[in-house]
C-alpha cells in the first residue's frame, strides 16, 4: 500500500513538472515570435526604399573597380627615368691617401608618364634636376636617351622627349578638379628601382599645401596609395585609367612611405607642359586679390558669420578683379563651380589658368551672393621677402630713372620697412640687380628666389630717388 502511494505521488509530481516545463517553453516561443515581429517592424528600411535609393545601394554594391584592368591599361604608359650628373661632393679615404679628388657621377632615379604616341613624357622637375644625361626605360625594357624640353620648379613638373620608331602607349588626362575624396586611385611607378609597381588607395584630401613658408602655391591631391622614393614622376590614375595626378612627394620621418602621398593635379600638370611647349615658360592667370582663408577665429575678428571661403583684404589696381568690380570685404565662395574653402583651393585652380582666361566667381557680399565674370590678366607683381612687393615697370618709368631694365618697389614688407626707410629707399625706387643678375621683369626675381637657398647671402642693387645705385648685402 505504501509502495502504491509512493508511485502515485511520483506520477502526480511528474505530470505537474511536465505541465510547467511545457508552459515555460510556450512562453519563450511566444516571446521569440513577438521579438521576431518587432525586429521585422523595426527594419522596414529596405522594403520602403524609393527606387532611387535602391539604385544607390546597388551602385554601392557593384561599383567595385577592376584593378587588374586598370593596371593593364596604365602600366605600359609609365617609364623608369634615370639621370646622371657629374656634380659630386664625395671625398673618400682613397682620395685622402693618394691626394686626389675624383669626380664621381651621381645617379638619380624616378618615374615618368608617356603622354603622346610620339614620345613626350611628363615627370617631376626634381627627378631630372642638374642632370647631364637622362635615360628612359619603358615597361617593355626598351631604353632611350631623353631630351629635356623644359621644366617648371614652381609646380615641380618637367617635360621630356624620346624618339622611338614605334607608336608608344600613352596616358590620357582626366579632370583632376572633378575628383572626390574617397575615390579609388592607383599609383604606378618605380619605387626603389622596382620597375612597374602598382599600389592602390583612395583620395584622402585635396588642395594640400605642404609649404608652411608660403613661398610656393602648390595644391596637391593627397592619397593613401603607397608611394616611395622612385615613384616621383609616376602616374596617379582613376578607375577609368585616366591620369589625374603626377606622384610627387611623401610625408615621412623615415624617408619611406608611412601613409600619406601627394600628387600634382593633372589639370595643373597639363597646363604647365602645354605652356612649355607653346611659350617656353609657364603662363599664370592673375586675379589680383589678396586676403586670407576663413575660419571661426578669423571670422570672429572680422565680424562675419562665414567660416569657409576666401576673404578679400585688398584689390590690385588694374587687375581683372578690380575691373570686374570685386571689392575688399567680398568673400570668394566658388570659381567655375569649384568650392573655395582655403587659399590652396584658390591658387590650385588659378594655377591651371592663363592670362585672358575668363572665370566665373561666386561672391558673397553683405549676405548676398552674386556671380561675376573676371578676365584674368598677366601677373605683374611678386612678393620678395627682403623688400616687399615688386612690380614690373613701364617704359616711361624706365626713362624717368634713365635705366633700361628693372622692377619697382610697390610695397614694403613690414619687417624691413624701417631698414629701407633709414637708408633712404622709398616706394617707387628701382631694383636693378640681385646677386649680380640683371633684373628685367619679375620673372627674373622669381627664378632667383626658386634657385637659391633661404639662408644664402644675397646682394641687391637699388636705384634711389637721386638716380644713385645703392648696394645692400644680406647674410
Amino acid at each position: 500500500m505504501k509502495k502504491f502511494l509512493y508511485l502515485f505521488l511520483t506520477l502526480i509530481l511528474s505530470l505537474f513538472i511536465g505541465i510547467k516545463v511545457n508552459t515555460y517553453f510556450k512562453s519563450i516561443e511566444a516571446k521569440i515570435n513577438l521579438l521576431s515581429s518587432s525586429v521585422i517592424n523595426e527594419i522596414p528600411v529596405l522594403n520602403n526604399l524609393q527606387t532611387s535609393d535602391k539604385n544607390n545601394l546597388q551602385n554601392l554594391n557593384f561599383q567595385k573597380p577592376d584593378f587588374v584592368e586598370i593596371a593593364k591599361k596604365t602600366i605600359d604608359n609609365v617609364v623608369h627615368v634615370k639621370n646622371s650628373s657629374n656634380i659630386s661632393n664625395d671625398f673618400s679615404l682613397e682620395d685622402l691617401i693618394f691626394g686626389r679628388r675624383q669626380q664621381r657621377p651621381l645617379i638619380g632615379t624616378g618615374s615618368g608618364v608617356i603622354i603622346s604616341p610620339d614620345g613626350y613624357i611628363i615627370t617631376n622637375s626634381h627627378v631630372i634636376k642638374n642632370a647631364d644625361k637622362i635615360e628612359v626605360t619603358t615597361n617593355s625594357n626598351q631604353t632611350f636617351d631623353a631630351e629635356l624640353i623644359g621644366s617648371d620648379d614652381k609646380n615641380d613638373i618637367a617635360l621630356l622627349k624620346i624618339n622611338s620608331n614605334e607608336v608608344l602607349s600613352y596616358a590620357t588626362f582626366g579632370d583632376s578638379d572633378s575628383t572626390q575624396i574617397g575615390e579609388w586611385v592607383l599609383a604606378v611607378g618605380n619605387p626603389f628601382n622596382l620597375n612597374s609597381t602598382v599600389t592602390a588607395g583612395i583620395i584622402s584630401a585635396k588642395s594640400r599645401n605642404l609649404d608652411p613658408s608660403g613661398r610656393t602655391t602648390q595644391s596637391y591631391i593627397q592619397t593613401d596609395a603607397a608611394v616611395n622614393p622612385g615613384n616621383s614622376g609616376g602616374a596617379l590614375v582613376n578607375t577609368k585609367g585616366q591620369l589625374i595626378g603626377i606622384n610627387t612627394a611623401i610625408q615621412s620621418q623615415t624617408g619611406s612611405y608611412i601613409g600619406y602621398s601627394f600628387a600634382v593635379p593633372s589639370n595643373i600638370a597639363k597646363k604647365v607642359i602645354e605652356d612649355i611647349m607653346e611659350f617656353g615658360v609657364v603662363q599664370y592667370g592673375f586675379l589680383g586679390v589678396t586676403g586670407s582663408s576663413l575660419n571661426s577665429s578669423i571670422s570672429k575678428v572680422l565680424g562675419i558669420k562665414d567660416t569657409e571661403g576666401f576673404y578679400i583684404n585688398s584689390i590690385e589696381e588694374g587687375s581683372g578683379a578690380n575691373i570686374a568690380g570685386i571689392k575688399s570685404g567680398d568673400i570668394i565662395k566658388q570659381i567655375d563651380g569649384i568650392s573655395i574653402n582655403k587659399f590652396s583651393d584658390l591658387k590650385g585652380y588659378l594655377n591651371s589658368k592663363r592670362p585672358n582666361d575668363v572665370v566665373k566667381i561666386k561672391l558673397k557680399t553683405n549676405s548676398k551672393e552674386t556671380l561675376v565674370s573676371v578676365k584674368l590678366n598677366k601677373n605683374e607683381r611678386i612678393q620678395f621677402y627682403l623688400i616687399g612687393i615688386l612690380k614690373n615697370i613701364s617704359k616711361d618709368e624706365l626713362k624717368q630713372f634713365n635705366v633700361s631694365s628693372g622692377v619697382k618697389i610697390s610695397e614694403f614688407n613690414d619687417n624691413y620697412k624701417k631698414y629701407w626707410n633709414d637708408y633712404g629707399i622709398k616706394i617707387g625706387n628701382i631694383v636693378k640687380s640681385i646677386n649680380g643678375n640683371k633684373i628685367q621683369t619679375i620673372l627674373d626675381v622669381e627664378k632667383i628666389l626658386i634657385s637659391r637657398n633661404y639662408h644664402d647671402p644675397i646682394n641687391i642693387e637699388i636705384i634711389n630717388d637721386n638716380n644713385i645705385i645703392e648696394r645692400f648685402n644680406f647674410r
